[in-house]
C-alpha cells in the first residue's frame, strides 16, 4: 500500500527519508471519537512501495464533530513514532502487511 504524495510531508529520521501523512477528513468513528487519530508513514522516493507504518495517536483527529481540541501532530511526533517502531521491528523497506503502533493509552472514546 503506498500514501497519496498528495498532502504527503518529507521527513528525515537518521538519514532515512519518509513520507508521512494524516487523512484530512476523520473517519466516522474518529468524527465521534469513537477511536484516536491515526497517521500512516512510509519510506520516500523507493523503488518498490515497503510496509507501511499505523501509528495510531493518542487524541481525536482535530475535524472531530464534537470540536474537541485536539494537539496537532508534529514533525517531532512523527520522528519518535518512527524510532519507536523501527526498535519494535517495523523494517520500511520490506513488502507486506502494514506495521501497526498503537500509542494510544490514555484514549478516552466519548460515550
Amino acid at each position: 500500500m503506498a500514501l497519496n504524495k498528495k498532502g504527503s510531508r518529507r521527513i528525515t529520521v537518521d538519514e532515512t527519508e519518509y513520507r508521512w501523512r494524516i487523512r484530512r477528513k476523520p473517519s466516522y468513528m474518529q468524527g465521534l471519537c469513537w477511536t484516536p487519530l491515526t497517521f500512516a508513514v512510509e519510506i520516500a522516493d523507493a523503488d518498490q512501495p515497503g510496509t507501511t507504518l499505523v501509528v495510531t495517536s493518542g487524541q481525536p483527529h482535530p475535524s472531530n464533530w464534537f470540536d474537541i481540541k485536539a494537539e496537532p501532530i508534529r514533525p517531532a511526533d512523527v520522528t519518535a513514532s518512527i524510532r519507536e517502531a523501527r526498535a519494535q521491528g517495523w523494517n520500511p523497506t520490506n513488502s507486506g502487511a502494514p506495521f501497526m503502533l498503537d500509542q494510544s493509552a490514555g484514549f478516552t472514546p466519548m460515550p
